[in-house]
């Protein structure tokens, strides 16, 4: 089987205004907001660095200044702590202006995900590249993004992220025809549709928000008209991939059958929360015990 070159950039669309946590977001940017005690972008782009992508390109917009002050230095805190003799709380400031070689460029106009990812196409250059958006986190056990490169590396072309979900659910996503192949977790995308009608739905595969892109998806964003929601939307340029392997390979998708923390609304956004708290070390046994008592107490 070919090998194809081995990905190294991830973009990460940060543009959005939050308006569904308003009012937290007015001043804050939505990514900023903290899942236990990190923002949200910081685990996306941990993820990235998993997956041995260390050159992330963040597609910002106005009042996103806080997102690249977060992955830079801070050296008034650093000496703080360090003069404190507080090397843990040291160690996790400096975590994340280590984390990975950060870019940044702003999304004038907000036409959607496919101009925000056209936004980065300079940067990326005539190189495959993943997309990594914010909402969804993926849990570091269950390395999705690595497995994606890995088949993009070896199949060429694009490669979707894509999980099972109920058929009433799968009007709020973009949504796949699939075909089996030789793996049991892949399967060649035939077609792809943004939000359909659950009866007009082609399956209850939906996409999720991990994307490894062939660069000819640049060329097609730049002819793409505004879609569903008068916006320029990614599903539809990896449509017309997927419909014509000539233009650049095939579309595969990689079914993901792992632990997602869906943080895009504010319930999913609290479950992430207690889910990841109860699950750690430092936090988890009180943390549980607690919640438990608070359960029983209100049943």
């Amino acid at each position: 089987m070919t090998q194809h070159p081995r990905i190294s950039k991830a973009v990460i669309p940060a543009a959005g205004l939050g308006t569904r946590f308003l009012p937290a977001t007015k001043a804050t940017p939505k990514e900023m907001l903290p899942v236990v005690d990190k923002p949200a972008i910081q685990y996306v782009v941990e993820e990235a660095v998993a997956a041995g992508l260390d050159d992330v390109l963040m597609v910002t917009g106005r009042n996103k200044r806080p997102l690249e002050d977060h992955f830079d230095r801070n050296y008034e805190l650093e000496s703080a702590l360090q003069k404190k003799g507080d090397a843990g709380r040291l160690a996790k400031v400096q975590e994340s202006s280590d984390l990975a070689t950060m870019h940044y460029v702003r999304q004038g106009d907000p036409k959607g995900l496919g101009h925000a990812v056209l936004c980065a196409a300079p940067h990326v250059g005539d190189e495959p590249f993943a997309v990594l958006l914010g909402d969804d986190l993926i849990d570091p056990r269950d390395p999705l993004l690595q497995r994606m490169v890995e088949v993009q590396e070896q199949r060429g072309g694009s490669v979707i992220a894509l999980m099972e979900v109920a058929p009433e659910q799968i009007h709020l996503y973009g949504c796949a025809a699939v075909e089996t192949t030789t793996d049991s977790d892949v399967v060649q995308v035939s077609g792809l549709v943004e939000k359909p009608d659950p009866a007009d739905a082609p399956s209850n595969y939906a996409v999720i928000g991990r994307y490894v892109l062939d660069p000819h998806i640049f060329d097609i964003l730049r002819r793409t008209e505004p879609g569903r929601g008068g916006e320029i939307q990614l599903t539809d340029a990896l449509q017309q991939l997927a419909q014509d392997e000539k233009i650049g390979g095939p579309v595969h998708g990689v079914v993901f059958k792992g632990r997602r923390y869906d943080t895009g609304d504010r319930g999913d956004y609290l479950r992430a929360i207690v889910r990841l708290a109860c699950e750690r070390e430092d936090l988890g046994p009180d943390f549980r015990t607690w919640l438990r008592s608070y359960v029983a107490e209100e049943m």
